[in-house]
C-alpha cells in the first residue's frame, strides 16, 4: 500500500469526490465527533469565516481554526477529487500554489492557494486525525477583478471644460491599496500642471480623476490600474471651438432618433424623385404637343 493509499484510509476518503455547485449543501455535512473526554476533544472554531472570494492572479487564504488539537494532525482535502492537499505544514500536491501556513502554538492552520485561478473554486474540508475524523468545509470563490470607466471607451470634450473620468474596480474581493491613472505609458503627473486631482475612496473601490480646463495637449488614452484588478482605458479628446451634436459630453444618437431621421431622409428623396419625374413628363408632353403643332397642315 503507497502512502497516499495509507492517507486516504487514515482521512476516511474514498476513491472519487463530488464538488456541489452550492456553497451552501458543503455547510450542512454533519462533523464526527471524537472519542475523547468533552474537556480536551479537539473541536472547530465555528466563528471562522467559511465562504472565500479571491481574485484571479491574487494569493487565496482558507482559515481554519481547531481548539485542543493536542497531538493530532490537520489536514486539507480539496473535494472535488478528495485531492490531500496538506497534512500539517507539508504539501502533498504536486501543485507548489497550495501550502499550509501554520504558527507555533496557534491554534489557526491556513491553506494558502497561490496565484489563484478560476479552475480553483469550490469546496475544501479541514480535517482532524480524531476516531472518527472531524472535518469543516469551505468555499472558495475565483473571481475576474476588472475596472471600468463609467465614461466609456471615448470621451469627448470641449477646450476650457473640465474631464473627468470615474473608475470602479468591479468584483474586488477586498478593497484595492492603491489605483494608479496612467496617461498613455506614464502615470499622470500632477506636478507637470495644475489643476490635476486624484481622489480614491477604497470602501466603494473608485477613483475619481479630475482635469480642470481642458486643452487640447490633454487628450490621449487614460489607464485606470487598481492594485488587484485588471485595467480599462478611455480614449479623450479635447476639441477646440463648437463640436458635433453627437459629440456633447460623449452623446452618442440614440435608436429612435436615428430611424426618424432615417425615415425623413428616405421620403424626402422619394418626393424629390416623383417631383423630377413629373417635371420630365410635363415637359415632354409639351414638345411633343408643340411638335405636333409644327407638323399640323395647314
Amino acid at each position: 500500500m503507497t502512502y497516499r493509499k495509507k492517507l486516504h484510509s487514515s482521512w476516511g476518503l474514498s476513491a472519487g469526490g463530488v464538488d456541489s455547485t452550492d456553497p451552501d449543501s458543503i455547510f450542512a455535512v454533519s462533523n464526527g465527533t471524537a472519542e475523547t473526554e468533552p474537556a480536551v476533544q479537539p473541536h472547530f472554531d465555528n466563528a471562522t469565516k467559511r465562504e472565500n472570494t479571491a481574485a484571479v492572479g491574487q494569493p487565496a487564504y482558507l482559515h481554519c481554526r481547531v481548539k485542543n488539537l493536542g497531538d493530532r494532525s490537520v489536514s486539507w482535502i480539496r473535494k472535488r477529487d478528495l485531492h490531500i492537499l496538506t497534512v500539517g505544514v507539508h504539501t502533498y500536491s504536486s501543485d507548489a500554489r497550495f501550502a499550509a501556513l501554520h504558527t507555533d502554538g496557534s491554534d489557526e492552520w491556513t491553506l494558502r492557494v497561490a496565484h489563484a485561478q478560476p479552475r480553483d473554486s469550490g469546496a475544501y474540508e479541514c480535517q482532524v486525525s480524531t476516531e472518527p475524523k472531524i472535518s469543516l468545509s469551505f468555499w472558495l470563490t475565483v473571481v475576474v477583478s476588472k475596472a471600468e470607466i463609467l465614461s466609456g471607451p471615448e470621451l469627448f470634450v470641449r477646450a476650457g471644460s473640465d474631464i473627468n473620468l470615474t473608475c470602479i474596480a468591479r468584483h474586488a474581493p477586498d478593497p484595492p491599496s492603491f489605483i494608479y491613472w496612467y496617461r498613455g505609458t506614464n502615470v499622470v503627473n500632477y506636478a507637470q500642471r495644475g489643476g490635476i486631482s486624484v481622489e480614491t475612496e477604497q470602501r466603494t473601490r473608485t477613483s475619481r480623476l479630475l482635469i480642470a480646463r481642458a486643452l487640447p495637449r490633454d487628450s490621449g488614452n487614460y489607464t485606470c490600474a487598481p492594485s488587484s484588478s485588471d485595467s480599462a482605458s478611455v480614449v479623450v479628446h479635447v476639441v477646440s471651438g463648437e463640436r458635433p451634436a453627437a459629440m456633447q459630453s460623449g452623446a452618442t444618437i440614440s435608436a429612435p432618433t436615428l430611424l426618424c431621421t432615417l425615415f425623413t431622409l428616405i421620403t424626402f428623396y422619394s418626393h424629390s424623385h416623383f417631383l423630377a419625374k413629373s417635371l420630365y413628363n410635363t415637359r415632354s408632353l409639351t414638345f411633343i404637343s408643340f411638335q405636333n403643332k409644327a407638323l399640323a397642315p395647314r
